[in-house]
Parts: C-alpha cells; sequence; structure tokens
C-alpha cells in the first residue's frame, strides 16, 4: 500500500493548473478560481499559452518554464494531450497529478507512463480533491466545504456532488473529500492508509462501486477500522448493476463477508448513507447494545420501536431504583415503562427529569430523545434544557444520545442547536433508529476482530498427500469428481464420509448394502448417465431399519415411474434425514471473481438461491470466524437451529467449516467444492454427497486468497544453548492466553526497556492487537516451547512495515528468567531473515542506554548504533540487502 506521492496530492506545497482558462466554460476556469477561493496559501501555477495571467495570476506558456517544480498537478485540458503532458510534467519533477477525464483507449498507455516517470495519478475521471483544513479545494466541484472531522473518499463523481451539496446545507465538514475515478494508479486502499494516520480525521466515509484489489483493500480497512470508524456504501448488488457500472461480477453476499470480514460498517443505501454521516459527525463511542427510548407521545416512539426491533435491536430494562425515581419526580399519571412516553403535555422539565434521571444510571447506555411539535414543550426551548442537561451531568459524554425532533418548520432551529452541540439529530424515529443499528453493527465487528479465537487442535493431516492425489486424478484426466472419487481427500483433513457405491437399480443398491454392511450410501445411477464421474441420480442413505428401506425403495419407484429420466438429487436424503432425525445441510466453495474462494453455509435439500439463502465468509477460518457464520446463518434464518431430535452442535459445526477452510487453502486445485446433503445429528456430521472440480494450478498458492492466511512456511524448530528446543512460528489470534502468561514472567525493568513506560497491566484490547495481525503488513514470531506437556511462550520479536514497505520498526523480548541462552539472538537473526526475504530496505528499533544486552546484540549483527543521551535513547538501523 504505497504511500509515495499522497503527500504531495493531499498536502502540496505547490500546484499547477495546466490549461488554466478565463473562460467560464471551461474546467481550467473553475479549478483556478476553486484554487484562489479555498485561499490556497501556497503558488498556484496557471500553465496556457492563451493568456499572460489567469484569475490575476501570472501564467506560463508552458510546463518547462514554470519557476519550481509542482506537488500537484492538475490536467484541464484536451484529453488527448494527456500522455504528452505527462512527459513534460515527468521532466519537469512533478511528483502527482490529477487527470480530470481522458479517453478509456489510453488509459493503459497513462498508467505505464506514471509509473515510468514515478509520478502518481489521482483519476483519470476524477473530481478532485478537497482538503478544507490545509485550504485546498483542487476539484471540479461547485460546492465548497467546511473543515470537519470525516473523511470522504468516492468512487463515483456524481455521488461526491451530491454529498457536498447535502453537507453544505447542513454545516457538516469534512477533513478530506477525495473522488478516485477510476483508480488507475491511487486507490481507496492507499487513501486508507494515509487517512488512518491523519491526526484532524476521526471517522471515514467510503462509497464503493468495485474493487480492484480485495486483499489490499480488507488489509488497510482492517488497519485503519481498529482506530476510527469506517463506514462504506456499496452499489452494484445486482448483476444488472453490476453490468451498469461497469464492475466484475460476483455475490454480493461476498461484499458483505468481506466488510464485516474488516471491521468496518456496510450501509445499504443513500438515505442511510446521510443518516451515516450524521452518526459520524457526533458519534460518542457505544459502550452496551441496549436502548432507553423518551417520547412526548406513544406514536412516535411506536414507530421508533418496531424498526429497532425488526432490525433485531433490544431495549433497556428499567431498574427497580431506576423506575422508582422516574415514578417519584414525574407523578402518578406517567407509566414508568421502556419506551418512556411522557404524554402530549410534557414539558422541557418533564424531558429534563427523564433524561437526568437515565443518565444517572449506570446500566444505560444509549438514550434516543424524540419530540413531536407541542405547545406545551416548544422545540427551540426543549432542545436548549437538554443540551443543558447533557453537558452539566458527568455522564452526558459517555452516553450515546440520539435526537429526534418531528416536523420540519417548528423543528428545523433545535436540529441546528443539537449539531453545534454535537449531538446527533433525525427527522424521523425511524432514521434515528437506523443510525442506531449502525452504531451498535459497528461495535459488533469490532469486537468480533477483538475475540480471542477456541483453540482448534492444529490441522495435522498430510498436505502433501492430498496434494499428491489431486495431482494424481488431473494426470488421469479427473476434473469433475463424485463422493467416491474425493472420500480419500476429505479423510485427510477429517471429514467423514460414509462408504459410497454406485448402483444401477435398488435391487443391486440392497446387495451391496448386506454385503459391506450398514450403514451405507449408494447412489443409483440414472440410465440416461451411464459415465461413473457424472452419475447424478437418487441417493440412498440406507441403515439397517426395514421401514425406511421400503419407503426409500417406495419413493423411488413412485418418481421413477412418473419421470423416468429424472434426476432427482436431494429428494431421497431429505426423507431419509427427517426420518433419522438428522439435519440437513449444505456447504459450498465457488471461487469469486472479486474476493477469490469463498464457504457458503445453509440448509440442504432445496436448490439455493445463493444471495438469499446461504451466508458466506472468507477463508481463512479459525473458530471464532467460524463460529460467527454460524450464528450468522442461525439469526438470518438461513439454517434451522436443531433437527426433530437434537439441536445443532454448533461448536462441532464450527470445526468442520474450519476443517473445509484448511481443505481450500492448502489445496489451489479445488476450484468448487459442494457438500449437499451434510447430515447432522448431534455433534456427528457426515458429507453424504460431495461434487468437487478440479483446475490444474500453478504459481503462488496464497495470491488468490482475498486474505493472508497463517504462514506456516516461517515455522522452525530451533535449538537453544541448553540443548533444548523450542519452535519459532508466526503468532496467532488464539496466542493470546500464553502471550499473557509470557508478560506476566517478564521483569518490570524490561516491560520498561521495551515500552517506555511503566505498564502495570495488558487489556484484552492490547493482547488482541498483539495476536490478531495482519501477516502482509507486520509480523511477529514467538518462540513456543512444550514443559510437561503444555505449551508455553519463551520469546517474541515482531516487525510493523510501513506502508511502502521500506521501513520496518523492530522489537525483541525474552522472558526475563531464560536470558543466556542465546534466544534473543536466534530471534532477532529470523526477523531480520524474515525482512530481507519481504523486501524491506531497513530494520529500525530504539531501546535505552541502560538496555546494555540490547546494544550489545545489535552491534554484533551488523546494527548502526546511534547513542542520544540528551533524549535518554538509542536508534539502531540496519540497512538490508534484498536476495
Amino acid at each position: 500500500m504505497s504511500q509515495r506521492g499522497l503527500e504531495a496530492l493531499l498536502r502540496p506545497k505547490a500546484i499547477a493548473v495546466i490549461g488554466a482558462s478565463v473562460n467560464p466554460a471551461r474546467a481550467g476556469y473553475f479549478m483556478m478560481n476553486n484554487l484562489l477561493s479555498s485561499g490556497f496559501r501556497g503558488p498556484i501555477m496557471p500553465v496556457t499559452p492563451k493568456y499572460k495571467a489567469v484569475a490575476g495570476v501570472l501564467a506560463y506558456p508552458d510546463i518547462a518554464s514554470l519557476p519550481l517544480s509542482p506537488d500537484l498537478a492538475i490536467l484541464c485540458t484536451n484529453p488527448k494531450r494527456n500522455l504528452a503532458l505527462l512527459e513534460e510534467l515527468g521532466a519537469r519533477g512533478c511528483a502527482t497529478v490529477i487527470i480530470l477525464a481522458s479517453q478509456p483507449q489510453q488509459e493503459q498507455e497513462l498508467k505505464s507512463c506514471a509509473q515510468r516517470l514515478g509520478i502518481r495519478m489521482l483519476g483519470p475521471n476524477s473530481l478532485g480533491v478537497l482538503a478544507p483544513w490545509g485550504k485546498l479545494n483542487a476539484s471540479f466541484s461547485p460546492v465548497p466545504i467546511l473543515p470537519g472531522k470525516i473523511a470522504f473518499v468516492s468512487q463515483s463523481a456524481a455521488v461526491a456532488n451530491t454529498i457536498l451539496d447535502w453537507a453544505q446545507q447542513r454545516e457538516i465538514g469534512f477533513s478530506y473529500f477525495v473522488a478516485l475515478g477510476d483508480s488507475l494508479d491511487i486507490d481507496v486502499d492507499e487513501v486508507l492508509d494515509f487517512l488512518a494516520r491523519d491526526s484532524k480525521t476521526s471517522a471515514i466515509l467510503l462509497y464503493l462501486e468495485h474493487l480492484q484489489d480485495a486483499r489490499r483493500f480488507l488489509s488497510a480497512s482492517r488497519s485503519a477500522s481498529r482506530n476510527k470508524p469506517i463506514l462504506v456504501i456499496k452499489s452494484g448488488r445486482s448483476s444488472q448493476a453490476q453490468a451498469l457500472l461497469n464492475s466484475q461480477p460476483g455475490l454480493d453476499t461476498a461484499y458483505d463477508a468481506a466488510i464485516q470480514r474488516a471491521g468496518i460498517l456496510r450501509v445499504q443505501d443513500t438515505h442511510e448513507l446521510f443518516s451515516a454521516v450524521e452518526t459520524l459527525s457526533h458519534m460518542t463511542p457505544l459502550r452496551g447494545e441496549k436502548l432507553v427510548i423518551i417520547s412526548n407521545g406513544a406514536a412516535p416512539a411506536a414507530m421508533a420501536l418496531d424498526q429497532l426491533l425488526a432490525h433485531n435491536g433490544k431495549l433497556m430494562p428499567l431498574s427497580d431504583e431506576c423506575s422508582q425515581a422516574l415514578a417519584t419526580q414525574l407523578g402518578d399519571y406517567i407509566t414508568i415503562n421502556n419506551p418512556l412516553d411522557l404524554r402530549d403535555n410534557a414539558t422541557p422539565e418533564s424531558y429534563h427529569i427523564a433524561l437526568n434521571t437515565l443518565l444517572s444510571d449506570p446500566n444505560c447506555n444509549a438514550i434516543l430523545l424524540i419530540h413531536a411539535p407541542s405547545a406545551v414543550a416548544p422545540a427551540k426551548e426543549t432542545a436548549i434544557r437538554l443540551i443543558q442537561t447533557i453537558k452539566q451531568h458527568s455522564r452526558g459524554k459517555r452516553v450515546a444520545i440520539l435526537t429526534n425532533w418531528c416536523g420540519e418548520h417548528s423543528s428545523q432551529e433545535a436540529r441546528r442547536l443539537f449539531t453545534e452541540a454535537s449531538l446527533p439529530t433525525y427527522r424521523t424515529p425511524e432514521g434515528a433508529i437506523t443510525a442506531f443499528m449502525h452504531m451498535v453493527e459497528y461495535r459488533r465487528n469490532q469486537k468480533q476482530l477483538m475475540e480471542t479465537p477456541t483453540l482448534l487442535s492444529r490441522h495435522n493431516g498430510n498436505t502433501v498427500k492430498a496434494r499428491d492425489l489431486i495431482q494424481q486424478i488431473l494426470a488421469d484426466g479427473g476434473t469433475h469428481l463424485d463422493t467416491h472419487e474425493v472420500q480419500d481427500i476429505l479423510r485427510i483433513y477429517g471429514l467423514k464420509t460414509l462408504p459410497t457405491w454406485i448402483a444401477n437399480d435398488s435391487v443391486e443398491a440392497v446387495h451391496i448394502a448386506e454385503q459391506i454392511g450398514y450403514p451405507v450410501a449408494i447412489k443409483l445411477r440414472s440410465p440416461d448417465i451411464p459415465h461413473k464421474s457424472e452419475v447424478q441420480g437418487v441417493m440412498l442413505y440406507l441403515r439397517t431399519s426395514e421401514e425406511v428401506q421400503r419407503a426409500a425403495f417406495d419413493i423411488i419407484d413412485r418418481v421413477k415411474l412418473t419421470y423416468p429420466q429424472a434426476r432427482i438429487h436431494g429428494l431421497l436424503v431429505q426423507s431419509m434425514a427427517n426420518r433419522a432425525g438428522a439435519q440437513e445441510l449444505r456447504i459450498s466453495v465457488e471461487m469469486d471473481a472479486v474476493f477469490g474462494p469463498i464457504i457458503m453455509l445453509g440448509e440442504g435439500g432445496i436448490e439455493w438461491r445463493r444471495e438469499q439463502d446461504a451466508v458466506v465468509a472468507l477463508p481463512p477460518l479459525n473458530m471464532t470466524l467460524a463460529r460467527y457464520m454460524v450464528l450468522q446463518a442461525l439469526k438470518s434464518g438461513k439454517i434451522r437451529g436443531s433437527s426433530a431430535l437434537a439441536p445443532l452442535d454448533i461448536p462441532a459445526l464450527s470445526e468442520l467449516l474450519v476443517q473445509v477452510s484448511n481443505l481450500i487453502l492448502e489445496c489451489p486445485e479445488i476450484t468448487h467444492l459442494d457438500i449437499h446433503p451434510l447430515l447432522a445429528a448431534g455433534d456427528d456430521f457426515t458429507l453424504l454427497d460431495v461434487s468437487m472440480q478440479l483446475t490444474p494450478f500453478s504459481g503462488d498458492p496464497q495470491a488468490r486468497l482475498a486474505i493472508r492466511p497463517y504462514p506456516q512456511e516461517f515455522e522452525q524448530n530451533v535449538l537453544l544453548k541448553d540443548g533444548s528446543q523450542c519452535l519459532f512460528r508466526p503468532i496467532l489470534p488464539e496466542d493470546e492466553p500464553l502471550l499473557k502468561q509470557f508478560i506476566d514472567l517478564v521483569t518490570k525493568e524490561d516491560l520498561y526497556y521495551r515500552y517506555f513506560s511503566e505498564i502495570n497491566e495488558f487489556t484484552h484490547e492490547d493482547l488482541a492487537n498483539m495476536t490478531q495481525i495482519d501477516y502482509d503488513r507486520e509480523m511477529a514470531f514467538v518462540a513456543v516451547r512444550s514443559k510437561q506437556g503444555e505449551n508455553e511462550i519463551i520469546g517474541v520479536t515482531r516487525a510493523l512495515s510501513d506502508p511502502d514497505n521500506t521501513d520496518a520498526e523492530f522489537a525483541v523480548l525474552v522472558r526475563s528468567d531464560l536470558k543466556g541462552l542465546g534466544l534473543g539472538r536466534k530471534l532477532l537473526e529470523k526477523m531480520i531473515h524474515y525482512a530481507t526475504q519481504h523486501g524491506i530496505a531497513r530494520l529500525t528499533g530504539i531501546t535505552m542506554p541502560n538496555n546494555r544486552g540490547m546494544i550489545t546484540l545489535a552491534q554484533k549483527l551488523g546494527f548502526h548504533v546511534d547513542m542520544q543521551i540528551e533524549d535518554g535513547i538509542v536508534n539502531l538501523e540496519l540497512s538490508l540487502k534484498p536476495h
């Protein structure tokens, strides 16, 4: 995620406008006017041979005549001149260009030319950039914007202008406003990396139509979302809309899965987008998911409640203490409940009493204040009273408060006052609830990012054997495989199947079953499909019950008499599953054009409409992610929570999904997998019918994945000086408990050397950030030793690279009672080797002058040591030579 040129684009010191004009109909006129009216502090240099000056600014006849190299150049000329102008700008040392328009046939040439010249490019077909804090309006937009704390990044100029116009009316400001255009060079992931570090930006809003590199986007989003809320609206949910936008076809539910995995929040439409901007402008972090509703009428409260329940929201039960306090102060004529209806004769003082009492309840985390136009409680006066209440209460900034002042004319001034007080305000009860549920969903996504996965036994299957089996099948010409042909592969990954046999008719099926024993899966070949790899006939799941067998053959006879050529796969299995008390599920893996392999889960026995009938997840899965997938399927009604005899075993199904994920990760030749049905009976899961599609594969297996999996190739067994062995491996999210135990055995002095401050305790969030890392951006190796049958971490080294992958800052920490074993040196040598392989040019670190052990080790390994005695630090730096 290169940041080269982003500083010149978003914080330029000198700007050249190529094609500046005095003609109001020209883009060069608008650009000059916007730059000058925004108050940009640096030199603005119009380039045009037609005029001596533009808007009172001395003009230059050509790029070569410019008195200094521009950080940013904006091309406002005929698109035919783009390539020639890029060459001239490259010769003049320009860093970044914005291309307002181009011809489709020249785009690849533009990209190649910019790369060759080292120029970063925004666009083409970009509206431009606005940075109000830097007094920069380098855009073609007719709407100025105020400084604010939200950054907006859009792939659509039309949507960008709409948001600007909407925000101007509501006096909502932005830190940055970036219209990406066609993103030939600078793309959304790079802008996200910049905004994640920007001190003026506290929240980010994205409008996306497509993704060019899903892996880079997810990596940047996940990194930024740990510190700042990110909301995204993604258009093109249907295949028709995707065609209209000229974006890659794919499942919209895959976007949902990816966005959730990155810890960001998706809004569904323009109305929600506007609500999201309002929420992000004034959002107080949500500390709980239960809401209290206060209203001066039952009807608006009922509208809010219906919307809340429709989105699976929750009301906060009022405690006895809180209810008693409200009843005492409000009087007997008010029914104390949630929602709290203050009636249509409520006064500003009634609202104050209710709000003040609820703010004093430590269990209260979110409040929605609803006000309908009233003569007894005028909108403005009531708003002023409540704003005072919130400011004066000690918990006023800890509780998320949303306001809905209904109506238009009488409520405008009240809504303006709420905005000035940094309280989100909405026109309708439904809009306020939608915004609240955005906050809830964002909190859940962030919580999911931080949850410690359950430790699953490491996959010990023979991956090499599985790959050999697949290669042999491909060599024999097999590409579309049936259950009996993939059983050996599935067994390696712990996936249980029944022996599957092929029979021509029911008589042969009974004979096979009697020969090999029950239970057994037998597939009856349809007479019109004779080839063994294309058997699509009836699947029998025969148990010992004669009644079940008789019912099975009765169904076969009746169906085949009516439809002699029919392929009735699934019909009989459902009957068998119901009779046996098992639940029938379906798991499918497909290759998505944007995100690569995706895993889908739903009910069996039906023909899937993939968008409606299945939930989607991206591999790799661990137990936590798989559990969330199952819970999501249950909550959305995609699968049932139990069969006739037993509830669904969620941990067991989660483990099976992890096994499927491992299979797909390690066998890139698998391009399609359909487990239909999967019979679930308690904790027993049987893959009854499986189809698999293979395609020859060469190259990096991880390149096809949207999320980089655990890099097992870096595992290494190491011998220490005392003769003991330990395993060096990349850190895992499941390592959080072991990491905490390790830190507890490090002395305060050593922790002070490592973190430059006294740390009494590491929180769950701290440990989650240390263990749940993005292997594309960061690496941490742990030294793991087995002691009395239990694993323990005895040392850690980590390195975090910059977005350009040029510099990486490293750190090493060894358990205090295990120094002298050579562990610190071996860990640092491993990190140096990794950084060199990874293409990092320089490894840097900081320690203290008293940390003589670290300084001596660094000198032995070739680090340059720079003592800064006055600052009390020692800088360590090692230049790396790429392999």
